[in-house]
């Protein structure tokens, strides 16, 4: 089986089928997926889905876009919201200086009071990090974000800094991208990367793979992600599955069995 551990279930785009969708990821073998929230609405939203859902779990955190928004209350319930039986995560967090919809001097407050709040509550961490690679490394490291572990999530770096990630104990999730054509940093990543530091993902409705690119992702589309990184590292789409499937259940303590 898969896990798909990182999608947005809550987005408006699935408003009208979501009971298709997760059907159709059972029928594509994905057990379980991971509903990520951005702010404090969608953070609801994921908890609330994971309590309806057995096949889902919830993470809850401020992205560096809304990082602008939140202040004490906003945290306030975010801890409470942490506190769930469902909730697995803090996320999704961190860095993007590629929108800049936050001034990134707050992105990086709101990245590091996170980073502690996860400490305070033992929760792994899921890090958004679009264009700043330096600070998010430097901000892990000065943090101390080992102690809390977790994963850099939709993975666009190099392979350099993902070898550091993975010495401080981090996971690598690969998404849609490695389908693309265009793909050829990321598929060198995939290559050197050890199978028990790596999860897979869709970030639905986002960056849908090959396939199906250009139409609303969903999490059935993650065995494609499977499937390519198979290819790359020229081993069976079983052997993926099996151990991506175990490092999330190891991750994100997820009392589900193999």
């Amino acid at each position: 089986m898969l896990i798909d551990t990182h999608c947005h279930l809550q987005d408006k785009r699935f408003a009208g089928d979501l009971e298709a969708v997760l059907d159709r990821a059972q029928e594509a073998g994905v057990a379980y997926a991971l509903v990520v929230g951005s702010d404090l609405a969608t953070s609801r939203e994921a908890c609330e889905l994971a309590q309806k859902y057995p096949q889902l779990f919830a993470i809850v955190g401020v992205h560096p876009h809304d990082s602008k928004d939140a202040d004490r209350a906003t945290f306030d319930e975010i801890r409470k919201l942490a506190a769930q039986e469902r909730v697995v995560a803090l996320g999704e967090m961190g860095l993007d200086y590629h929108y800049d919809f936050s001034p990134r001097k707050i992105q990086q407050r709101v990245f590091r009071y996170q980073i502690g709040l996860a400490r305070e509550l033992g929760l792994p961490i899921v890090i958004h990090d679009r264009e700043a690679h330096a600070d998010t490394m430097a901000i892990l490291k000065e943090e101390k974000a080992e102690e809390v572990g977790g994963v850099l999530h939709c993975y666009s770096g190099s392979w350099e800094m993902a070898r550091e990630c993975i010495k401080m104990g981090f996971y690598i999730s690969i998404a849609g991208p490695v389908t693309f054509a265009n793909a050829k940093k990321l598929v060198q990543v995939v290559e050197n990367l050890p199978l028990e530091h790596l999860l897979v993902e869709t970030d639905a409705p986002y960056l849908t793979p090959v396939p199906h690119r250009g139409k609303r992702n969903e999490p059935a589309y993650v065995r494609h992600v499977a499937e390519a990184i198979a290819r790359i590292k020229g081993i069976a789409v079983e052997e993926v599955e099996e151990q991506t499937t175990a490092n999330a259940i190891k991750l994100f303590g997820l009392p589900v069995e193999k």
